[in-house]
């Protein structure tokens, strides 16, 4: 217990004594004299309340059991201090507001909210092919033995995003709010605008997947370089080649992007990267999907980033400005989708594929953009990497970016354990 001692004020005088004779004589009175301490400044710091994990918002299936977060709040005079909330979580779909509250002794007071999403499952197993919604992420056919997983919170306290590795993903790790089971079947990565970054060097919260050709096996040492971790193309040395996982690349994934941004900076507002090749410090490709708010349809392009020089972007299906027009032939929220990201030596193709429609694919080559040399390694990475961190400036996270995925492929020549 911390016990904080206050000054007090302290009131001493002397009174002056009369004594009387036979002379009558009185003597003079004693000189009055006065000690005061300066008083404590007034305390006008409210508390501040931590929520465990960091939370402000929880996704819960309709039906599932709900504990509320534990909360505790600290006052630089009072120290630990009581806190209530206050507000219901009920059983129907829809948004709850629980409010926790704290004041100190000096009357300061603090809330902080807690938003609950109840959202509705599926209550039959109409096809048998789709695991129940009660499955883990690693329990729907998708590998990720060869993954790990980036979300916007910081439980360890470094300051940094945190990272669930292999392991503990094959082990059925799951996150109410980040990354978990679609009532179809599918994994949900949800990203806000604003979190705990992957490091000081992006500008922007994920929640992605990043390949590991290593499948948990720590012994492989460094998860950066040109390793049994990594690959690289197929122009690159065969010194390099020798030391890397694997060589060129494919990846094949099956997606339904659910929620974008619908406010922010003009140029940030409904955009999101869905997959990409990363290299030591830049990216050969990134691939966008973006819907403006007037639109009901969203465009598809790619960027490529040599390491030297100015970024090339492709646009395959509508365009990335900032006012444009319906596309025709975009796609809307929640319809599914593939993309397959292919790397062979210096060229890039990508191919987006939809059911009942004609294949849209480009191609574009590196040759130039050095990603050949001898130090270059490269990894695939797919998820909701969310450009927008202006959206909803009221609120401490910002809207919303959702994807859920159906399949994730990866493969290379020489990794044996390729899809």
């Amino acid at each position: 217990m911390t016990i904080f001692i206050k000054p007090l004020v302290i009131l001493s005088v002397c009174a002056g004594l009369s004594a009387c004779g036979s002379g009558g004589e009185s003597k003079a009175p004693n000189s009055a004299t006065t000690v005061t301490t300066q008083s404590a400044p007034a305390d006008t710091t409210a508390p501040v309340i931590e929520i465990a994990g960091g939370v402000t918002s929880i996704t819960i299936n309709q039906g599932d059991s709900f504990s509320y977060p534990v909360a505790t709040a600290t006052d630089d005079v009072d120290g630990i201090i009581s806190v209530s909330v206050s507000g219901l979580v009920g059983s129907d779909v829809g948004n709850y507001t629980l409010t926790y509250s704290a004041r100190d002794n000096a009357g300061n007071a603090v809330s902080r909210d807690v938003v609950v999403t109840v959202i509705e499952v599926a209550t039959t197993q109409t096809n048998p092919t789709v695991p129940p919604v009660t499955a883990a992420p690693s329990e729907l056919g998708i590998e990720l033995d060869d993954w790990y997983l980036s979300i916007p919170s910081d439980l360890d306290g470094n300051g940094k995003s945190d990272s669930i590795k292999e392991t503990e993903l094959v082990a059925g790790y799951s996150h109410p709010e980040y990354f978990y089971t679609s009532a179809d079947g599918g994994i949900v990565m949800r990203s806000p605008s604003r979190g705990f970054k992957t490091s000081t060097n992006t500008s922007y919260v994920r929640v992605e997947l990043r390949e590991m050709l290593r499948r948990g096996n720590t012994n492989i040492g460094s998860t950066q370089g040109v390793n049994a971790n990594n690959w690289v193309f197929g122009h690159a040395p065969t010194s390099a080649q020798a030391n890397a996982g694997g060589i060129n690349g494919e990846l094949n994934v099956t997606l339904a992007v659910n929620e974008v941004t619908t406010n922010g900076e003009n140029y940030q507002i409904g955009r999101v990267i869905i997959g990409q090749i990363h290299a030591n410090d830049d990216e050969p490709i990134r691939l966008y999907y973006r819907k403006l708010p007037n639109n009901s349809k969203g465009a598809i392009y790619f960027a490529h980033e040599p390491r030297t020089g100015s970024e090339v972007y492709v646009e395959m299906i509508g365009s990335r400005d900032n006012t444009t027009s319906n596309p025709a032939d975009g796609i809307a929220l929640n319809e599914k989708f593939s993309y397959t990201i292919n790397a062979s030596d210096a060229l890039l193709t990508v191919t987006i594929a939809r059911e009942g429609k004609d294949d849209v694919v480009a191609t574009y080559n590196m040759t130039g953009s050095q990603y050949e040399d001898p130090d270059q390694y490269m990894y695939f990475k797919v998820g909701v990497y969310h450009l927008n961190n202006t959206s909803d400036p009221s609120s401490d996270t910002g809207q919303f970016a959702q994807a859920t995925f159906y399949e994730i492929r990866n493969s290379h020549d020489g990794y044996v354990f390729s899809e």
